[in-house]
């Protein structure tokens, strides 16, 4: 089976779901569930998507840490078990409910990574008892809704072989906040989402997407290929999604919709809630962001990358860079880096893949982080928006 290995070596737990796998499953959606009120609505929702040709099943994870208190664990149980009268109530043939719980996870591990993992490794294990590898992963979370075609556009995505992975649009439930400073908190964090992954589009980085964990699915192989989801107890999803850019390109889903709920949270470091969190304590302000002249600064290398391959003068190239850049790369030993680039490239498509492998998400965001500090003030997130947008308009006219 194709995931036998991975199973072998990376899976924590036991299986979960004694149910048997029907051969005719191809898409298996997984819910994280920690003292979590919504999660019966977000399955109505699930269940009021439109027909799909797929047999699906949906695996909520209900979890906690050895170290929650009672009261969440006394919840946790009472969902748990008001689970499976929901399921006896709303199972269909082709859309069946499976409720699983990690009890008291391991303090050291317990978070928002290992309850993904746990939901995601059991999803493989399922698929692969029918050696399914082309079998689709959908994550989510317990608190969101969904658009009626969500689960339709992820069946029809993936019914094409070259995709792998696919992220969705999300627009955050800010119809349901009576206070007026969350309303304009989670607009500008949502601004700030949009903003950042096309000013890399802007600056011609190949692999931006939008990194989160309520809102995208990914094929069983590729999942297995990557090394399954992390431990992180935050940030999971933006090192997963960003791990499997190195497989290709990742698809976007733009006309189905995640609807997470927008509310404040503690219960990680970052993310929405906890961007909500600082907004309304006045720890952080949302309407300041990274200066667009930090992407524009990408864009001068981003461009010219393809002259670096098989360069013969490095010092020539780095002398038209912006200061930022030059001492940034000076800072990865860049030098040292392109020569091995060079040596394993056999033609120009080939040095592409391999520079921005190396020049990935995470470099990036080191980079822009350095900028910051010696280069550039933070920007209103307004003024860097209308910037981007006429840079974009710019090229866009010049291009017609």
């Amino acid at each position: 089976m194709f995931a036998d290995r991975y199973i072998q070596n990376n899976v924590v737990y036991p299986p979960f779901v004694e149910a048997e796998v029907l051969p005719s499953v191809s898409m298996i959606v997984m819910i994280p569930c920690l003292n979590e009120p919504e999660i019966f609505r977000t399955l109505e929702s699930l269940w009021a998507c439109d027909p799909v040709k797929s047999n699906c099943e949906v695996i909520v994870v209900v979890n906690e840490s050895e170290n929650s208190s009672e009261a969440v664990k006394q919840f946790n149980q009472e969902s748990y078990l008001r689970l499976f009268d929901w399921k006896a109530a709303n199972d269909r043939p082709n859309l069946i409910l499976h409720p699983i719980y990690a009890r008291s996870v391991t303090a050291r591990h317990a978070g928002a990574g290992m309850a993904r993992k746990i939901g995601m490794d059991e999803v493989v294990r399922r698929f692969n008892a029918i050696n399914r590898a082309d079998g689709v992963i959908i994550s989510t979370d317990a608190d969101c809704l969904f658009s009626p075609n969500y689960l339709k556009q992820i069946e029809q995505a993936f019914s094409r072989k070259s995709c792998f992975a696919a992220t969705l649009n999300f627009k955050h439930r800010i119809d349901e906040m009576t206070d007026q400073k969350q309303q304009l908190g989670i607009r500008l964090y949502e601004d700030y989402l949009h903003y950042y992954k096309k000013a890399l589009d802007y600056a011609g980085f190949p692999d931006s997407i939008y990194t989160i964990g309520s809102a995208f699915a990914v094929r069983a192989d590729a999942y297995v290929k990557q090394g399954g989801m992390n431990r992180r107890q935050a940030g999971e999803d933006f090192y997963f999604l960003n791990k499997l850019t190195k497989l290709g390109k990742i698809v976007e889903i733009n006309d189905a919709y995640v609807y997470p709920s927008a509310r404040v949270s503690d219960r990680v470091p970052f993310g929405t809630g906890a961007a909500m969190t600082k907004w309304m304590n006045d720890d952080d302000d949302l309407s300041l962001t990274y200066n667009f002249s930090a992407f524009c600064d990408l864009k001068v290398l981003f461009d010219r990358v393809d002259s670096l391959f098989r360069i013969t003068s490095l010092s020539e190239f780095m002398s038209l860079l912006p200061q930022s850049v030059q001492e940034y790369l000076e800072s990865l030993n860049f030098s040292e880096k392109l020569s091995e680039i060079n040596k394993y490239s056999s033609n120009l498509i080939s040095f592409r893949k391999r520079f921005f492998q190396f020049f990935d998400a995470f470099i990036i965001l080191r980079f822009l982080n350095l900028a910051h500090e010696k280069y550039y003030p933070e920007q209103k997130l307004s003024e860097a928006i209308a910037q981007l947008k006429e840079a974009s308009d710019e090229i866009k006219n010049a291009e017609e």
